[in-house]
Order: structure tokens, then sequence, then C-alpha cells
């Protein structure tokens, strides 16, 4: 993106391999650096460097979830969720049917639907979906991040229309932005939503199955 997509909480790494120049990649970089932004450059000799990569990210990480509050080396608040999920199937391999939910908008083929407290937030501005969802995507400010969490098939035409989303909202919010499909993203960031600081304005994107799949020694 340019600059002005970009709020003053952002680091950029530049990750290229000596040789593999690309033009159109270098000039973006550059006007980054000239407007201000951080920018780490790193340039690896071979391919077999990207070892050394994984070591250097792993230290990162650690570094990065110690400052911001995040445990990086469990996800407890990911296995509680695990725990009342499994509630949950449990209960419904009991009575054959989950708790009932209720969405607090309904319009365009999309139903909405939040915890209470959001919902109680969100509801009174839920004139249309437009309006509900400019309402929680306005909470987001600077500092903050917007997560979009995809509860739906990983395929080239939704992954090219949730990235045309997430960078409207950081071009329009200039927030930090990450998308995700479910459930893989509780294996690498899932910790980080369930239980980071409280700086996220998520969205998870879900639809019905076309068709239910069996799953062996369950009913």
């Amino acid at each position: 993106g340019a600059p002005e997509d970009y709020g003053d909480d952002r680091l950029f790494v530049y990750l290229r391999l000596a040789g593999d120049d690309d033009a159109e990649q270098e000039a973006k970089v550059a006007t980054l650096e000239r407007a201000g932004q951080p920018v780490v450059r790193i340039v690896l000799d071979d391919l077999h460097d990207l070892g050394g990569e994984f070591f250097r990210w792993e230290f990162a990480t650690a570094a990065a979830g110690s400052i911001i509050g995040i445990n990086p080396f469990d996800q407890p608040d990911v296995e509680a969720s695990k725990i009342k999920t499994r509630e949950l199937t449990t209960a419904y391999a009991q009575t054959g049917k989950l708790p009932p939910e209720t969405p607090f908008f309904s319009g365009d083929g999309v139903e909405l639907f939040a915890d209470p407290r959001n919902e109680a937030a969100l509801k009174p501005q839920a004139s249309s979906l437009t309006a509900a969802l400019k309402a929680h995507l306005g909470r987001a400010g600077a500092g903050d991040y917007v997560a979009l969490l995809a509860y739906i098939a990983r395929d080239a035409a939704h992954i090219e229309a949730l990235q045309s989303i997430r960078r409207k909202i950081r071009d329009t919010k200039k927030v930090a932005t990450c998308l995700g499909f479910g459930p893989r993203f509780l294996h690498s960031t899932g910790q980080a939503y369930k239980g980071g600081p409280n700086s996220g304005v998520v969205l998870q994107i879900t639809c019905a199955d076309a068709s239910d799949l069996p799953v062996p020694g369950q009913k």
C-alpha cells in the first residue's frame, strides 16, 4: 500500500533473495522508507537461509508476545475455547440440537450475531447491513487491529474477495488488518485474538454448509 494507508504503529520487513530483483516491489519499499515508515531489509544469499529465518522469527514472536502480553509458549485461551466447544458437542450428542441463537440483524441474505455486550452496542445502529458493519468497524481506533476470520471454503474467489475487504479497511481506518481461515488460524494467531490485549475488532464470517459430513464415532 501507499504510505498514507498505514498508521504509525507498523513495522515493515522486506525479505528478498539475492539476485531476485523486483523493481516494482523495490520502489514501493523505498517509498515507505522516504515517508518515514520503519523498514527492515533482509537479503538471503540462497534459499537454504530460510531455515535461519524460521529461527529468527520464532524469537521475534516470543519477544513480541511478551511485550504485548501474550503467552508465546502456551495457548490457554484457545484451550478454554476447545473445552467450551466439547461441551456444546457433548450436549448436541445428547439432545440433537445446539443452543438457540437469535440474530440482532437480518437482511440482504445475511444474519448478524454478537455476544450480549456487543449486541447492545450495535443493534441500535443496525438499520441496515451497511450501517451495522460501519458501526462495528468504526470502533477500531489508532493502535487497534481488525481481524477477518472466515469459516468458509478457502478458495481463490473467497481469498480475493476477503483480501479486497481487508485492504479497504486498512486504507480507510489506517489500522493493522489480519485475514485468516478457520479453524487453521487458531494454531497460529488464535491465542493473540482470544488472549491478547483487548484491541481487536473481529468480524467472523460463516455460512450454512450445503451438506453435513458424518463424524466417525459421533452422532
